[in-house]
């Protein structure tokens, strides 16, 4: 089957399955493409050829003795380098191996481990998550696919993770999102990601940024693909098939909270109106859409602005586990982690107060509509090299974290679906919010949505650095 990675995860599943394609074959395709491009992509930090012809192999000799070991079995997938790989060392983005503690797989990547999913290898990464720029002082930043020109921002902190599925070298990524860290970097690269609710996912084998927030989640080439990856994985679910037959042809009936200003003003090159047209066409095809204010992530937003809980957090982490990391930190990080030392016990309570009593408010925003639509992300991703200094990085940061963190900080569960290209060609993600707990529906509305605006290379074609 030639160019078998350009179909949907469930179809090649199916063939996989029944003998018509091998794993191993879906291997040596997904490393061609890396050798093709992904040098001067930089998607990974472990490229692991070898692991993943034995994985593949593996996976094809259990086809053939008739047993099937779940739906991922033979499907290429990369991994962030926060999450424990048995085999593999854990940096999380630092300069230095963690101890061997950190290399302890967790649920999420045992669940792979035993589906016998191929891993492709592990991504880069923003250091220790600590960032949504993609910027890394140790290594650099893989560069976003859809500029051949200019070093653009692929998104963070799961920087490599979009960048594997632009270049075809995985079919799903393995990412963390703790105030963005999935849907931003699938936002940039064009394409979806899901951000579940808080302990939906154990955390167990990741490496903690913020116990308060810290989420795994899937970046994939189209909400089908990150739909069926979810219920594979789910604890809850573990029948794709079964789940996909459940989503909606369409989108009539859906309630669709259209947000206030908060979430549209400051958007740049057009993204607005690119987002607008989206939830137009939703509304055409018979989506009801509903004005729907959420003045609560104003004051989420404010308590990230004011530092949040996650700075703070790490650095008690890094106090208690390793303290030797501290003299190698980003120079960007430094200033964010030397004021946490000064941040009294009272004021981080308080902020946490703050959070509680806005996700109450919140979640009652919900009574009327399904999802809250927004765009992901107002500005296009920029040229790394403007950012010149840690006041600089971090204002950078606030801005293209805007509309994401309240998702996190109010305990809300997000997705994110490409949806067309800004004045720049740039990918451009359509945000759909629900409340917490209510993953599996918000996964069955985005793929709906999906149905009706068409897929993301439908949409927007093939990132010009991954063309040829």
């Amino acid at each position: 089957m030639p160019d078998a990675l350009s179909r949907p995860i469930a179809e090649l599943a199916l063939r996989l399955r029944d003998g018509s394609l091998t794993a191993r074959a879906l291997a040596e395709e997904a490393i061609a493409n890396h050798e093709r491009c992904g040098k001067a992509l930089m998607a990974y930090s472990q490229w692991a050829p070898d692991h993943a012809r034995k994985c593949a192999d593996a996976a094809d000799a259990a086809f053939a003795a008739g047993s099937v070991a779940g739906p991922l079995q033979g499907i290429s997938v990369s991994v962030k380098d926060l999450f424990a790989v048995a085999g593999f060392p854990t940096f999380a983005g630092t300069p230095r191996r963690l101890p061997q503690k950190f290399e302890a797989e967790g649920p999420v990547v045992a669940n792979l481990r035993r589906q016998l999913a191929t891993l492709m290898g592990k991504t880069h990464m923003v250091e220790f998550a600590f960032g949504g720029t993609g910027h890394n002082a140790h290594y650099g930043a893989p560069r976003n696919p859809w500029d051949a020109g200019k070093h653009r921002s692929p998104g963070g902190s799961s920087s490599g993770a979009g960048v594997s599925l632009c270049e075809g070298s995985a079919l799903l990524a393995l990412g963390s999102d703790t105030a963005a860290s999935v849907r931003l970097p699938a936002a940039m690269t064009g394409n979806a990601g899901l951000k579940f609710t808080k302990d939906r996912w154990s955390c167990d084998g990741v490496v903690p940024l913020s116990h308060t927030f810290d989420t795994p989640g899937i970046l994939a080439r189209s909400t089908a693909d990150a739909a069926f990856g979810f219920a594979a994985l789910d604890p809850q679910l573990g029948d794709a098939y079964a789940f996909l037959r459940r989503v909606p042809a369409g989108v009539d009936g859906i309630r669709i909270g259209v947000a206030d200003a908060f979430f549209w003003d400051g958007c740049e090159n057009g993204i607005d109106a690119v987002v607008e047209g989206a939830i137009d066409r939703l509304a055409r095809a018979g989506a009801v859409l509903v004005d729907t204010p959420l003045p609560e992530a104003q004051e989420a937003f404010a308590v990230f602005s004011e530092g949040g809980v996650s700075a703070i957090e790490l650095r008690a982490f890094l106090d208690r586990e390793l303290p030797d990391w501290l003299v190698t930190i980003d120079p960007v990080n430094v200033p964010a982690l030397k004021r946490a030392e000064s941040l009294t016990a009272r004021e981080y309570l308080a902020r946490l107060r703050r959070l509680k009593e806005a996700a109450t408010i919140a979640a009652a925003r919900f009574a009327d509509v399904d999802v809250i639509a927004t765009p992901t992300v107002r500005l296009s991703p920029h040229v790394l090299a403007e950012d010149t200094g840690p006041e600089q990085f971090w204002a950078r940061n606030r801005g293209i974290v805007h509309n994401l963190v309240p998702v996190n900080f109010l305990t809300l569960c997000a997705a994110t679906l490409p949806v067309g290209l800004d004045r720049l060609g740039l990918p451009v993600g359509l945000q759909l919010i629900a409340k917490g707990g209510d993953d599996e529906r918000l996964v069955a509305i985005a793929c709906a949505a999906e149905r009706v605006l068409g897929t993301p290379r439908e949409l927007l074609g093939t990132p010009p650095m991954c063309r040829g």
